[in-house]
């Protein structure tokens, strides 16, 4: 275990700061500060909060990290960084705080993909991944079918959403019920208590002629919407856990079956999922089911390490040291659309990592806060 790379991950894609600390495999700290509460206000996440709230909580994150792992930074063999997708501000916060403890222990850098950090997290949970591994990827930004054959290099899409994310769904349904924000957690304690065949509500792109493998929820959003504004409107009372339920249910529905109809058709005979709305109950349930059904091997990690967090970019930047793979350059700097087809981001002149004192190691290859490649 001692020869394991010892890798500090930080994850600042939207409104958590993660700091994580992962030896191999083993999962030794995992630091959250979170700002969910300041935007709660707001019914979203405002991206100028999130990456101001990151700033004041980067340093005693990872100090907290640290000492909860029992290492001290200088015994690091990497430091890894979500370099996107994500929101442009926040990401640049934690790949400027990457650069400058890469810099000053000089250890290499390692800028990762958001959407590969959240599969390569299960091996902290379950060990190796198994080779190719098919993901589900269902988050407030993000829902996605992946399949890798190497999380370090080759990550491939399957399917995506093609307008609102699962997670997205899950927070306007909730502020049309006036549940509050975020919606997914809320969502899933009304839908425990209510008929998830109450109401029949949409299954957006299921029909003969539709993708195989990409998502839409904003026709079912929208059907939903809908329906409660023709009870209310009716001076009906709305069913809160019913509608919960029935939402819940065909959101679900959708994202399992096409998960396991890809596991099918591409010969994979286990399935991941990971991303926030992982840590839902109904489709843990219902995939589990699904699975089984189907002869299926179902990988699902825990709740805390299913939302963003540090520990997933660790886990992947341990792989990437552990495979050898190169460094990120000083150049590195956040990119918002970063594509899942690129596991990590080496540079084009990641030979200019060096330890600190050399004389390669110049300001030219650092870029300053704004500069880079940002799209927003």
């Amino acid at each position: 275990m001692a020869d394991e790379p010892l890798v500090l991950g930080i994850e600042t894609s939207c409104d958590e700061t993660g700091v994580g600390i992962v030896r191999g495999t083993t999962l030794l700290a995992d630091a959250i500060a979170s700002s969910v509460d300041e935007h709660a206000r707001f019914g979203g996440v405002v991206p100028e909060v999130a990456s101001r709230a990151h700033l004041e909580a980067m340093v005693p994150t990872i100090e907290r990290a640290l000492k909860e792992a029992g290492v001290s930074a200088r015994d690091l063999d990497g430091i890894a960084v979500t370099a996107g997708p994500g929101l442009a501000g926040a990401l640049l916060v934690g790949v400027s705080a990457a650069k400058a403890y890469a810099y000053a222990l000089g250890k290499p850098l390692y800028g990762v993909n958001h959407l590969a950090s959240h599969i390569c997290v299960d091996q902290l949970e379950h060990g190796a991944l198994p080779e190719p591994t098919m993901a589900l990827l269902v988050s407030g930004g993000h829902s996605s079918l992946l399949l890798s054959s190497d999380i370090t290099s080759d990550v491939r899409p399957m399917g995506a959403t093609i307008d609102d994310a699962a997670g997205e769904a899950f927070d306007k349904i909730a502020r049309v019920l006036n549940l509050g924000f975020p919606g997914g957690p809320v969502i899933d304690r009304y839908a425990k208590e209510g008929d998830p065949n109450a109401i029949s509500f949409p299954r957006g792109l299921t029909g003969p002629r539709d993708p195989a493998y990409d998502f839409s929820f904003s026709g079912l959003k929208t059907a939903v919407a809908r329906w409660i504004e023709a009870k209310r409107a009716a001076g009906e009372e709305v069913p809160v856990r019913d509608v919960s339920a029935s939402f819940q249910e065909a959101v679900v529905d959708v994202l399992t079956r096409k998960a396991v109809r890809a596991c099918k058709d591409e010969g994979v005979d286990h399935l991941m999922i990971g991303g926030g709305v992982a840590a839902n109950s109904r489709l843990r349930s219902l995939a589990q089911e699904r699975c089984e059904a189907a002869g299926i091997r179902l990988r699902v990690p825990r709740p805390k390490l299913c939302t963003d967090n540090g520990a997933m970019v660790a886990a992947l930047g341990a792989e990437m040291v552990a495979r050898g793979r190169p460094a990120s350059s000083w150049d590195l700097s956040a990119d918002s659309s970063l594509p899942v087809t690129d596991p990590h981001v080496p540079g084009h002149d990641h030979d200019h990592v060096h330890e600190v004192g050399d004389p390669a190691h110049h300001h030219d290859h650092v870029h300053e806060v704004g500069e880079g490649n940002l799209y927003s």
